[in-house]
């Protein structure tokens, strides 16, 4: 019997990290058996060209690498990750509370490509991922919906200020607001929850957000 994925995406900055770690409390007061996992899987080699990418190896902006291949170098990183770290758990009812998935392809890869190209590569994408790599669909989705313009202030207090810790998505601010638009399509189109972040410019306080987290996935 398989268990559940419960998926939770946003940009940069838009506080996976701290809501993960509230979910984690939560999921352990409910004496919940689950795994947590998180993408791309830096410790591990199969994100090296995802490592390499972000780094600017293929090229200084987003764009330097086109969204199909980009997709892929993600994809091959979740599919090492899956057979190895955790489908056995998946296969035998675990919970898996994963921070992004093949969902953030369609988030940053997709805000690459021309907008009526978008049904095309989303069909793409689950093809390849959930049917021929053969990688479980999520149960669940939820969008953590945090403004570019106020994710880029918690950006700037991670990294004290100084640009050249970011990666090549970071950086780029146009390019995370055209990502923006394509995980609101994603999310109409696929069926993802979406949690609103921020209001008047401002983060919401975690607490509030944790709420809404809770509401979504309370197993009971």
């Amino acid at each position: 019997m398989s268990g559940r994925l419960i998926v939770l995406d946003g940009l940069d900055g838009s506080g996976k990290s701290t809501q993960l770690d509230r979910l984690d409390g939560y999921f352990t007061q409910q004496g919940l058996h689950y795994k947590r996992i998180s993408f791309p899987d830096y410790d591990r080699p199969s994100s090296t060209l995802v490592k390499m990418y972000l780094g600017g190896e293929f090229g200084g902006s987003p764009d330097a690498v086109n969204a199909y291949a980009a997709s892929s170098f993600y994809a091959v990183d979740r599919y090492a990750s899956y057979r190895q770290c955790w489908q056995s758990a998946y296969e035998t009812g675990q919970w898996i509370l994963a921070a992004r998935y093949t969902t953030s392809n369609a988030i940053h890869q997709m805000a690459k490509l021309p907008r009526e190209e978008w049904d095309a590569y989303l069909n793409w994408l689950e093809d390849y991922e959930y049917r021929l790599l053969g990688l479980p669909r999520p149960d669940l989705v939820i969008f953590l919906d945090m403004p570019p313009q106020v994710s880029q202030k918690l950006l700037g207090k991670r990294y004290a200020g100084d640009d050249a810790k970011k990666d090549i998505h970071e950086r780029d601010r146009g390019y995370l607001s055209h990502c923006r638009d394509s995980a609101l399509y994603a999310a109409e189109k696929q069926g993802w929850k979406v949690v609103t972040c921020a209001e008047n410019g401002e983060p919401l306080p975690p607490d509030r957000i944790t709420d809404q987290l809770i509401r979504l996935v309370d197993p009971e």
